[in-house]
């Protein structure tokens, strides 16, 4: 997924805002996250989250995901 679509970046930043969960996919994988915020590192965003279960941190360049979702 080349970029985020305008209705997939204020799903984001409300479940950032509101600690929601929200589904991501990549490579075939999909990780139910809490997104924490959205970083840059060397020119590319980033999706910082946590695990919901255990609490591991979670980073995704924004650029290699398949798909965002809200869940629930």
């Amino acid at each position: 997924m080349p970029a985020l679509s305008v209705a997939q970046y204020d799903t984001l930043e409300r479940a950032i805002d509101r600690g929601e969960r929200i589904a991501v996919r990549r490579r075939q994988h999909e990780y139910v996250v809490i997104p924490e915020r959205i970083g840059h590192e060397r020119g590319r965003e980033q999706l910082i989250t946590r695990h919901p279960t255990t609490g591991d941190r979670l980073v995704f360049q924004l650029d290699e995901l398949d798909d965002l979702q809200r869940v629930g």
